[in-house]
């Protein structure tokens, strides 16, 4: 479920793009110490969100280092770490290993299962440092599991689930912010699941595989979408509401562009994709009359 929590680079000012670009190296540089090479596989932005979010709101400052990437050899590159980046990265391997080893349940995938194998003593190292936040998010994809293997058919209830193991996430420390944090991680966490959910649906109507959307019943497809907007704008508006709420001005450019703009480009591919196949079907490629 990871890779809807991203950045709009086209509304992004170039100084905005370069910070959060570094905010991002500096967290794959994070993961490739604590974990060794394998540790930057599992590198994603949805993490980098968290890591910007927490530098603005506790106003941390950053060590940077230059590094040369694999990836981009001709030069150096920029790498920002503070102790959001820590976190974040150990929240990373957390969560990935649990995301592995749901594919692993979905569709038998043996690779992906001996990955989640290799990162054992990091798990429990991480486990050792954060064991509230390890304990949470296990008890809630313990849940997750059950409920979608029951085919729990209430969606506030089935997203609730990744909601509440997100919050828990998002709560880093136990202050005067980790309330709100929480408030905010739990509505993203539902928009992640039901996007997730909403992405892969023909898929698993093809396979008959478990999924929310699956059982409704609209007299049009656009019944169905309508529904599905609003339903995911809904969850976007409180998670902005209660960022909106927190006085973080440091890096907020960054993440009003994520929330705002950000967290739509997966979505507005879809209906890329959709447009595209609906035109195949009427013999019109690429929007025109044959």
């Amino acid at each position: 479920m990871f890779g809807y929590i991203n950045i709009n680079r086209k509304e992004l000012a170039a100084e905005a793009a370069k910070a959060y670009q570094a905010y991002y190296c500096g967290l794959c540089q994070k993961l490739k110490k604590s974990c060794g090479t394998k540790g930057q596989m599992l590198l994603n932005y949805d993490m980098t969100f968290l890591v910007v979010l927490l530098t603005g709101l506790y106003e941390l400052g950053y060590e940077e280092t230059a590094f040369t990437c694999p990836i981009h050899p001709t030069r150096k590159q920029t790498a920002w770490i503070n102790e959001a980046t820590e976190y974040a990265a150990d929240m990373n391997v957390i969560l990935a290993c649990h995301n592995l080893e749901d594919d692993w349940r979905d569709g038998r995938a043996y690779t992906k299962k001996a990955f989640a194998r290799a990162f054992v003593k990091d798990y429990e190292r991480i486990r050792q440092r954060y064991p509230g936040q390890v304990a949470a998010v296990e008890r809630y994809m313990k849940e997750l599991t059950e409920a979608e293997a029951a085919e729990e058919e209430n969606i506030d209830r089935i997203a609730g689930l990744t909601g509440e193991m997100t919050g828990e996430v998002f709560s880093w420390k136990q202050d005067e912010w980790a309330e709100e944090l929480h408030c905010m991680g739990f509505y993203m966490g539902k928009f992640i699941y039901l996007m997730d959910a909403y992405e892969d649906l023909e898929k698993d109507k093809k396979h008959q595989a478990y999924n929310p959307f699956a059982k409704m019943v609209c007299e049009q497809e656009s019944d169905f979408e309508t529904f599905a907007k609003l339903l995911l704008t809904s969850m976007m508006s409180e998670c902005a509401k209660s960022f909106e709420r927190m006085p973080i001005l440091l890096h907020a450019d960054i993440l009003r562009n994520v929330l705002y703009s950000g967290v739509w480009s997966r979505y507005e591919y879809i209906q890329l994709k959709k447009r595209k196949q609906e035109r195949k079907k009427k013999g019109k490629p690429n929007g025109k009359s044959l």
